[in-house]
C-alpha cells in the first residue's frame, strides 16, 4: 500500500511507520522536518508544516493516510482539503482524554464526550487537549466516509523510545532501588499500551480498512496503579527495592502533584484509565506481556541514554525527605 504519514518521526508515529516498513509498504512521511531519525533514511519524506498551506501534497494520490498529529480541527479540514480525496482511507490517531468523567470502569467507545465551552479556541492546554481532539474527530467524520474512516483513541503510550518522561521515569527510579516513594491509592485505575503493539495493530486496521472507533488500552480492567509500579520492580527493580505507599491526601498537602509524581492521579480515580478494551481485541489489538514493556523500555534508556524530561519527577532529596516525614508522621 501507498501510506501517507502526517507525523510520523516521533514515539507513537514512529512506532506505527516502523510497523509498515515491516509489512512492505510505500510510505511517504509528511512532517515539519524537525527530527531527522536515521531509521527513515531512504523513506521519502516531503517537509511542509500542516499550519500552512500543504501544497507539497498537490497531484499526489495514496491508499491510506495516518493523521498522528491533528490537534486542533483546522489540522483535519485543512488536510482533507489538500488530499482532495486522494488519500484513501483515513486513520486518525486521537486520545482516550476525549472521554467525559463517567462513575465506574467498563468504559467503551460510545461513552459521552467532553465538550469545550469555547469551540473557537486553538490553544492546546491540559483543559483544552480532550475537547480539541473530539473536535478534531468531528471534523474527520464530516470529511470522510464512515466506512473510510477509523478514529483510535490511545491511552497512556508507553515502551522504547518513549520521549514523555512520564513512565519512563518511574522505570529509571525503581531500577535504582532502595525505597520507592509510591503516591496512592495504589487501586487508582492506570492503563497503558505499547507504542509498538498500536504500531503494528493500526497498519493492520489500515491494510484491512477497518472502519470505526477504537480504544488503544490495556490491560483489561481492573488494574490499578499499584499493579503497575509491581510490574516495574520484578522486571526492573533490584533485589532491595521496595514501595512505600503514601497517602494521596498528605502529599497533595505538600504540594506534589502529577507532574513531580508522573502517570499519578493525585488520589482521583479516573475511569478513563479502566476502559474496556474488548472492541479493539476483537479487532486483532495484542499487547504483548506488561513485563516484557518494562523490561524493553529499561534496555533502551540503558543503551540509548536518553536525557531526563524536565518537569517530570520528584528528585532524590525531595524523595528522601518526603519518605521521612511520612515514617515519621
Amino acid at each position: 500500500m501507498r501510506i501517507l504519514f502526517v507525523g510520523g518521526t516521533q514515539f507513537v508515529g514512529r512506532a506505527i511507520v516502523e510497523a509498515a516498513i515491516v509489512g512492505a509498504h510505500e510510505i511517504t512521511l509528511l512532517h515539519r522536518g524537525r527530527s531527522d531519525d536515521p531509521a527513515f533514511r531512504g523513506v521519502e519524506q516531503l517537509r511542509a508544516d500542516r499550519n500552512e498551506e500543504l501544497t507539497v501534497l498537490e497531484g499526489r494520490e495514496f491508499d491510506a493516510t495516518i493523521d498522528v498529529c491533528a490537534y486542533v480541527p483546522r489540522h483535519v479540514t485543512s488536510l482533507a482539503k489538500a488530499l482532495d480525496g486522494r488519500g484513501g482511507h483515513h486513520v486518525l490517531i486521537s486520545t482516550m482524554s476525549v472521554y467525559a468523567d463517567t462513575d465506574g470502569p467498563g468504559l467503551d467507545e460510545g461513552a459521552p464526550l467532553v465538550r469545550l465551552t469555547n469551540t473557537s479556541t486553538e490553544e492546546v492546554t491540559g483543559e483544552t487537549y480532550g475537547g480539541l481532539k473530539v473536535l478534531c474527530e468531528e471534523a474527520a467524520e464530516s470529511a470522510y466516509d464512515d466506512d473510510g474512516l477509523t478514529i483510535v483513541r490511545p491511552t497512556y503510550v508507553v515502551g522504547p523510545h518513549d520521549h514523555t518522561g512520564r513512565f519512563t521515569w518511574w522505570v529509571r527510579r525503581i531500577a535504582r532501588g532502595g525505597e520507592v516513594l509510591a503516591p496512592g491509592p495504589a487501586d487508582a485505575p492506570i492503563q497503558i499500551i505499547d507504542a509498538r503493539d498500536q504500531g503494528s495493530w493500526v497498519v493492520t486496521l489500515t491494510e484491512q480498512s477497518k472502519s470505526g472507533v477504537y480504544n488503544s488500552v490495556s490491560p483489561t480492567p481492573p488494574f490499578g496503579f499499584g499493579d503497575l509500579l509491581d510490574a516495574v520492580v520484578r522486571a526492573a527493580g533490584p533485589s532491595d527495592t521496595q514501595l512505600t505507599w503514601a497517602d494521596a491526601a498528605w502529599l497533595s498537602q505538600l504540594g506534589e502533584n502529577h507532574q513531580s509524581l508522573p502517570l499519578w492521579t493525585e488520589g482521583d480515580y479516573e475511569w478513563t484509565l479502566a476502559a474496556d478494551p474488548a472492541r479493539s481485541l476483537a479487532a486483532g489489538l495484542s499487547p504483548r506481556p506488561l513485563g516484557q514493556t518494562i523490561a524493553d523500555t529499561w534496555d533502551w534508556i540503558r543503551e540509548a541514554q536518553p536525557p531526563m524530561v524536565q518537569n517530570w519527577g520528584i528528585s532524590t532529596g525531595r524523595e528522601e525527605q518526603l519518605l521521612a516525614l511520612w515514617h515519621a508522621r
